[in-house]
């Protein structure tokens, strides 16, 4: 029996999610409806079986996954599309610059005997990226960016050494390992940053102003109070109903 891709599986416990509300808040801070986020995630699992062949040069195949590289790339530009400030556009773009880099420099790591670690090369990748995409993206969505289009960024690396240098061989950009390396650096990246910036929300009583625009803060202002007055009213127990 076929096993499903990890990526997969792991977007459509992601779409269960979504429908029954749980993402709500992270979906609102990459400015998505929940519409659109199953819409970006029925399309990447059906691309993820599409590719498109690319420029080939002797003895090399390329081509590109719509899935796990066409779509990711629309997603990402309209999220830096959507940034506030330039400041949050510079960190997702130096994010992405970083994220490749720290993924290129784990795969030369590793060598050709990732059978030696404790970790398999496709979870060591998107770890890498997506901790490091964070670090340097910090907010939601720079974090995603950098996440995504870092780790595609090593596979358009490898296909232009390829035709540079002409050395025969097979690229397929967004698919097989990458697709799920994407998906898992993309999603992570997103969680470390929701968690921590939370955390430095709840700890501070609410969003830091230095850096954001007014409009932004005016809107986290108002999400962080409609949050707060939902968890003490929800501790509130009704009179009426204590008499009973």
């Amino acid at each position: 029996m076929p096993r499903l891709p990890v990526g997969i599986v792991i977007l459509l416990i992601v779409s269960i999610l979504v429908y029954i509300g749980v993402a709500q808040r992270v979906l609102d801070r990459l400015r998505l409806s929940d519409k659109a986020a199953l819409g970006v995630i029925a399309a990447l699992i059906i691309g993820g079986f599409i590719n498109l062949p690319l420029p080939r040069g002797p003895r090399i195949e390329a081509s590109l996954n719509i899935g796990g590289g066409l779509v990711p790339l629309l997603l990402a530009g309209y999220l830096i599309a959507q940034t506030e400030t330039m400041k949050e556009r510079v960190r997702a773009l130096v994010g992405i610059v970083a994220t490749a880099g720290a993924v290129y420099l784990t795969g030369i790591f590793l060598g050709a005997e990732p059978e030696n670690m404790f970790l398999d090369p496709l979870y060591v990748y998107p770890l890498v990226g997506g901790v490091v995409a964070y670090l340097i993206g910090r907010s939601r969505r720079s974090a995603f960016i950098a996440a995504t289009v870092g780790i595609l960024l090593v596979d358009v690396i490898t296909y232009l050494r390829l035709l540079i240098t002409g050395t025969p061989g097979a690229v397929l950009i967004g698919g097989g390992g990458a697709f799920d390396a994407v998906v898992i650096a993309g999603l992570l990246a997103v969680l470390l940053a929701e968690f921590i910036g939370e955390t430095r929300e709840w700890l501070q009583g609410g969003p830091t102003e230095t850096g954001k625009a007014p409009a932004l803060l005016k809107h986290l202002r108002t999400r962080f109070q409609e949050r707060n007055n939902q968890e003490e009213n929800g501790l509130m127990k009704d009179p009426e109903e204590g008499e009973r």
